[in-house]
């Protein structure tokens, strides 16, 4: 399962907030709510926030194994 729980601390420790990603960066309130609960998101907006917030992959998702991960 991917965790955006390092998002929410990166975007705390930034110059942004949920209004500028919006409004300045014209991230849509869907794919903020997508993180927030803990929803599939693209790697597109993932290059997006890597590039807004000045940072690296790790700092916007992490891998977390669970029991409802998919069986390969």
């Amino acid at each position: 399962m991917i965790n955006y729980a390092p998002f929410w601390e990166t975007l705390k420790n930034s110059n942004e907030n949920w209004y500028t990603l919006t409004s300045k960066h014209h991230l849509s309130h869907s794919t903020l709510h997508r993180l927030k609960h803990g929803q599939d998101i693209s790697m597109k907006t993932v290059n997006d926030l890597c590039q807004i917030l000045n940072c690296r992959i790790e700092d916007i998702a992490e891998y977390v194994p669970s029991q409802t991960d998919q069986k390969l």
